[in-house]
């Protein structure tokens, strides 16, 4: 797989969020959502095509590839489980929401994966996220 970087992960979470609200995701819609300009969207949108996590149909609709869903639920993942576990422990859920998009990218597979083991253990109320989500049916 080529490397991404943390800003190119961030457009993969994004198409992925977008995509389990609606069916058809455009750059525009990826531009709103992340708060960004269209020409940094669309250089964006050439590199994760390139990269061959995404494939943008004819009719502008952006789709995540395997292994563009592979890197979208990962770093989903990573931000539902962070988010609410800071949540859980007292913090503001908008913050919580901001300092697990820092995290998200650079915790360790092994550290993130304790955690989980931990919030299984010792905090059955907080809900961790069924991966697999990005494969709804259109």
């Amino acid at each position: 797989m080529p490397k991404i970087y943390k800003s190119g992960e961030d457009y993969l979470e994004t198409i992925l969020m977008l995509h389990l609200r609606e069916n058809f995701v455009r750059a525009v819609d990826i531009a709103h959502e992340m708060d960004v300009s269209k020409p940094s969207v669309s250089r964006a949108m050439g590199i994760l095509r390139d990269g061959g996590f995404i494939h943008i149909a004819d009719d502008g609709n952006i789709t995540l590839t395997e292994s563009g869903t592979e890197v979208a639920e990962r770093i989903y993942e990573r931000h539902c489980v962070l988010s609410q576990w800071l949540i859980d422990i007292g913090v503001d859920p908008e913050t919580a929401a901001e300092d697990a998009c820092k995290m998200e990218h650079d915790i360790s597979i092994e550290s993130f994966a304790k955690l989980k083991e931990h919030l299984r253990k010792s905090h059955p109320n907080v809900s961790l996220p069924d991966m697999g989500i990005a494969h709804k049916t259109n």
